[in-house]
């Protein structure tokens, strides 16, 4: 028999009770048993550890030592059997988590509920929220400086791999009671938007990009009044009636004590948008970051179960190759 706890308990448990009959009582064994077991412990530390007589067991100088020694360890054993048995799985999952959410799209609405959700999971993850181009956040991927990020992507990219998530329809964001051409559902087509004073992201942005190849091919130079890249500018500058804007619907969850935007979804041509999981393809994943990308999916899902926001649907499958 090797050493192990259980001889170790057995050793502590007779010098503490100073007979091994007592001591075999006290651990519910027989005391052939337990004398087998201070007898393994003799043989392989190639010392006499107690001596016998009849008025008990004492340990001799090697068995002192040995007495001192199993008192730490069984005290640290004792310890985390404590620990373990009051920690739930989720407990031991932490350390550093990096995601990042693409500007105006609607992932970037999920920063509250993802804090929320990680916080209240798992307690130890220290998450860091970075909100920024695509581009941008695609190469901090790449480079280790994100664990992963939800990011408009038009074609693949090299280190990284790309799950779509949801495909988002693009609409009319505009000021509380701009008047416009009354229809019955809900929609514009973009030549009629040729007039109207544009709050749109810089050209570094995908969206950006598709409103502009949009515009120029049916032939209309739209009205850009103002690049802005912050959220919480644009809704401002929307509901003070500075302008509107083209984006997902999620930009138009305005606070409550807010005047709700008119909001026409785009059609004729219609703008969709697809969304992605962006991870790197080179680099391993922490358990952190599976477990924090475990709760982003669920808030994607719970999306499309609440139908909050108009206009997103899950991403259509991808056809198999010929």
């Amino acid at each position: 028999m090797t050493v192990n706890f259980k001889t170790l308990k057995s050793f502590v448990t007779a010098v503490d009770a100073r007979s091994l009959s007592a001591a075999a009582a006290q651990l519910s064994v027989a005391q052939p048993a337990l004398s087998q077991h201070i007898a393994s412990l003799e043989e392989h530390f190639k010392h006499k550890l107690l001596n016998r007589s009849n008025a008990g067991v004492t340990p001799t100088p090697a068995g002192n030592e040995l007495y001192r020694q199993a008192q730490i360890m069984l005290s640290h054993l004792e310890q985390v059997e404590r620990e373990l048995m009051n920690r739930t799985d989720e407990s031991f999952v932490s350390g550093p988590v990096s995601v990042g959410l693409a500007t105006y799209s609607t992932a970037s609405a999920l920063s509250m509920p993802l804090l929320q959700a990680v916080r209240s999971a798992y307690p130890g993850v220290n998450l860091f929220i970075n909100d920024n181009f695509g581009l941008v956040l695609s190469e901090m991927v790449m480079t280790g400086r994100l664990d992963m990020a939800i990011i408009y992507a038009g074609s693949p990219m090299k280190g990284l791999t790309l799950q779509p998530l949801l495909t988002e329809d693009l609409f009319l964001i505009a000021p509380p009671g701009m008047e416009l051409e009354p229809n019955d559902d809900q929609t514009i087509a973009l030549h009629a938007l040729a007039g109207i004073d544009l709050l749109l992201p810089s050209r570094m942005h995908f969206l950006r990009r598709m409103v502009d190849e949009a515009f120029a091919r049916i032939g209309v130079v739209p009205n850009i009044r103002a690049e802005i890249e912050s959220a919480e500018t644009l809704r401002q500058a929307i509901q003070a009636g500075v302008g509107a804007t083209i984006l997902p619907s999620a930009l138009a969850d305005f606070p409550p004590a807010a005047n709700p935007p008119v909001i026409r979804r785009i059609v004729e041509p219609g703008l969709q948008a697809t969304v992605s999981l962006c991870v790197p393809d080179h680099l391993p994943m922490s358990d952190q970051a599976r477990a924090v990308l475990e709760i982003l999916k669920e808030q994607i899902d719970n999306l499309f179960a609440a139908g909050r926001l108009a206009g997103i649907r899950e991403p259509e499958a991808a056809s198999p190759p010929p």
